[in-house]
């Protein structure tokens, strides 16, 4: 039976930047199905819009060369961000702990932790700052 789980964005001082539902086909999953579902959504999501809303404003930025290829091509569309590099980015953030997981307020300890989603489960992504000098 499928499974929705709210998501949202927090900024560092507890604002919510953004919300948003994701579907599941099972109510169990890891911390990694998670992420991979969250980044596969948004660079599908943004990959659609032809890039024609902005810059990409996901979990994780592109590295520096793949922005550079995602710039203008010939005929003036970027090419699209590839999803599997993101996610891969995105889960060496959660292990350098440059991403924090709160499931239902609960801070998820590892990418292979599981969790059942309940009718009320709320998922909250905070990425942190590294300070300059400390």
């Amino acid at each position: 039976m499928p499974a929705t789980l709210t998501v949202r964005d927090e900024t560092p001082a507890g604002g919510v930047s953004q919300e948003w539902s994701l579907e599941f086909l099972n109510e169990t999953i890891t911390v990694r199905d998670l992420i991979r579902e969250r980044v596969y959504q948004e660079v599908q999501d943004h990959n659609a819009r032809e890039r024609a809303a902005g810059p990409y404003r996901g979990l994780v930025q592109p590295e520096g060369y793949e922005q550079a290829l995602n710039g203008p091509r010939a005929g003036g569309k970027p090419r699209p961000i590839d999803w599997k590099k993101q996610y891969e980015r995105a889960l060496g953030a959660f292990d350098a702990n440059q991403i924090l997981i709160l499931i239902d307020d609960r801070q998820a300890e590892s990418l292979d932790q599981t969790f059942t989603i309940g009718p009320k489960s709320v998922v909250t992504f905070l990425r942190l700052t590294l300070l300059v000098g400390g």
